[in-house]
């Protein structure tokens, strides 16, 4: 016979070693996850880019510049913005199909994209997803005006509404 002090000592044995046989068989298994996440295959994808419906070579050229913040004055800023053809901004072709333009704040041009979104707008700036920070919209384009504002609200304030106003070939 078994004494009572022993036969609780194996029965807590066995109440061990069966929660650490069902603990090693849960490991192995494998069992819905609780996070919120979704499953790695289920994240979408950078959306690819879409082309803008403005070709680079569009707007590659010399511009008179000028900007406003006031709606009212768009005719007066394009009138100012032509006698700045005396001293052009250049609108350079990139090496590797974008323009070379200047971003916000900096100093030196780099060669942007055109980026085009779903909604239809088109934008210039770096490589990355359309209306980025460092992104400007083009909010209308003749082929002979061009009107830019910068996506980033500080840079838009400071810059306004810029209005390219296309020059006149050399003769």
């Amino acid at each position: 016979m078994i004494s009572s002090r022993n036969a609780r000592t194996v029965a807590n044995l066995a109440i061990a070693s069966t929660l650490a046989i069902l603990l090693a068989a849960c490991g192995s298994m494998s069992l819905p996850s609780l996070s919120s996440s979704p499953p790695p295959e289920a994240e979408p994808g950078v959306a690819p880019e879409m082309p803008a419906t403005i070709r680079s070579d569009e707007i590659v050229g010399r511009w008179g510049l000028a900007s406003f913040q006031n709606p009212n004055d768009r005719a007066r800023t394009e009138a100012a913005a032509r006698g700045q053809c005396k001293q052009p901004y250049v609108i350079g072709a990139g090496a590797n199909g974008g323009v070379v333009m200047h971003l916000a704040d900096q100093a030196t041009p780099q060669e942007l994209r055109l980026k085009g979104s779903p909604s239809g707008k088109n934008y210039i700036g770096p490589p990355g997803p359309a209306g980025g920070d460092q992104d400007r919209e083009i909010l209308s384009f003749d082929g002979r005006v061009m009107v830019t504002r910068f996506i980033e609200k500080d840079a838009a304030v400071r810059y306004g509404n810029m209005v390219y106003v296309r020059c006149a070939p050399r003769a």
